[in-house]
């Protein structure tokens, strides 16, 4: 249990995962990753303090990913039902966009996925969860982080306002009080739901850090010890985080938010009509890592909200170039 403190500390890494003065830094998703409500993620993550001081560097790379990283498996498929991308008109793209990540962060992919519909060019730097080498030019140590030329953002839901303002048209309607009040539940509710799901079982959490080392920035001794030193930590946290956010049956829970989502939706393609808004990029971009996870199958099997994902996977596409 010692080690799993640690492991856990390591989510003041991410975006969200314990920065109190953040505002966005609310969320406590599997690993605790960035988010838009810094306050009640920060006290999610009462039970991790004061970690890599004392481990050593084999251990450290567990603790990091367990702190930095979530899970993921983005894989995306085209559907035969296709969506116009939103036109951004040339004069309003920004002509350099770097996104600093980790790869498996449900946050991170928050940031993606509204880049991504918006077909806004962006180069990525995946950051090493131990070192943060990619980072030392910044003050700034949690992810995601983007540089818009040359401009510093961070936090995700502030990033994608941000941009958000700089490439809409004069005549678009921002933030509207049902787009806001479902991307504040993605940050006050769903995310909440995914640390249990995705670590319940010692062979979920193994599938998880599978992933996220596989596809993280680590050295090959870093992936090792992080897959089995991880996903057994977070094996035990998530059972603290059930009892925390009052959940008894982890998988049910996934899927009533899942119907709360499709219900939300009002028999609508989109939560923004026929095409996504920002709330539905949000919902998207959380719920992508888990997608071809085992929780993530079994939240399309067991509830509706498939079509409403595999319409998103078609809209969204990708924008990411070589960096």
């Amino acid at each position: 249990m010692r080690r799993v403190g640690r492991i856990a500390a390591v989510y003041r890494a991410v975006d969200g995962a314990s920065a109190v003065s953040a505002p966005q830094h609310r969320m406590s998703t599997a690993a605790h990753f960035s988010s838009s409500s810094n306050k009640s993620y920060a006290k999610s993550n009462w039970l991790f303090n004061n970690l890599l001081t004392d481990l050593s560097a084999r251990t450290a790379a567990a603790h990091a990913v367990a702190g930095t990283m979530l899970f993921s498996v983005a894989a995306t498929t085209l559907t035969e039902e296709v969506h116009a991308k939103v036109a951004v008109p040339p004069e309003l793209r920004p002509k350099d966009l770097v996104l600093y990540q980790y790869e498996a962060c449900p946050f991170c992919n928050k940031v993606k996925a509204f880049l991504d519909y918006y077909d806004l060019p962006y180069k990525v730097i995946e950051v090493n969860p131990i070192s943060k080498k990619e980072l030392k030019w910044s003050d700034y140590k949690k992810v995601p982080v983007v540089v818009v030329d040359g401009e510093q953002m961070v936090n995700s839901s502030d990033i994608i306002d941000q941009l958000y303002k700089k490439v809409r048209s004069a005549d678009s309607t921002f933030d509207a009080n049902e787009e806001s009040k479902w991307r504040k539940w993605v940050d006050d509710h769903l995310v909440h739901m995914l640390s249990p799901n995705i670590y319940r079982s010692t062979s979920e959490a193994l599938e998880s850090f599978d992933y996220i080392t596989t596809h993280g920035n680590f050295s090959f001794t870093e992936r090792i010890t992080a897959k089995y030193a991880g996903a057994a930590a977070m094996y035990f946290v998530s059972k603290k985080l059930k009892k925390k956010y009052n959940i008894t049956d982890e998988r049910a829970a996934l899927y009533e938010a899942a119907e709360t989502w499709v219900d939300a939706l009002k028999g609508r393609d989109f939560l923004g009509g026929s095409n996504p808004n920002l709330a539905d990029l949000a919902v998207f971009g959380v719920l992508r890592p888990i997608r071809y996870l085992k929780s993530g199958k079994d939240m399309v099997e067991n509830t509706r909200i498939g079509d409403w994902y595999s319409r998103m996977e078609s809209a969204v596409g990708s924008a990411r170039i070589q960096a």
